[in-house]
């Protein structure tokens, strides 16, 4: 079966945010930050478009999380929606209140990480650079 991976957009925050998230999960970017000013063509950009980030990746339990900063020059624009989670599964309870706390500093909790009616321990907040989260521990899915 193909394997599913996240990838995030950002406007000039992805460095910044995969560094926050590298601080809650652990672990090292794989490879190096790919920077914009890197690739062929894109000699014209400003100097601040070129120090954007072209790729990242973050290994996550056996995923990983990849992003990329949108380039206004090229005609990008990114907007902020509430059309996708990333939606982890902890090992653990313990793990799931760290995560959930972790992520969601400086953010919007909208269901705050509690025991929920249909019986997993569930959350979920929009971090402070506008990705949303869902927080889901069932010592089932652990087995």
């Amino acid at each position: 079966m193909a394997k599913l991976n996240p990838y995030l957009n950002f406007d000039g925050t992805a460095e910044k945010a995969f560094t926050f998230y590298k601080s809650v999960f652990g672990g090292e970017f794989v490879g190096e930050i790919h920077k914009m000013g890197n690739a062929p063509g894109t000699e014209n950009l400003s100097d601040e478009e070129k120090n954007r980030v072209m790729h990242i990746a973050l290994p996550i339990g056996g995923d990983l999380l990849m992003a990329s900063d949108i380039v206004p020059s090229f005609g990008q624009k990114l907007t902020v929606g509430n059309n996708n989670y990333v939606s982890i599964f902890p090992d653990s309870r313990e793990d799931a209140d760290r995560i959930f706390k972790g992520l969601s500093e400086g953010g919007n909790i909208e269901m705050p990480l509690e025991d929920q009616f249909w019986g997993d321990y569930f959350g979920s907040f929009q971090d402070q650079f506008g990705v949303h989260w869902m927080i889901n521990y069932n010592e089932e899915y652990t087995k």
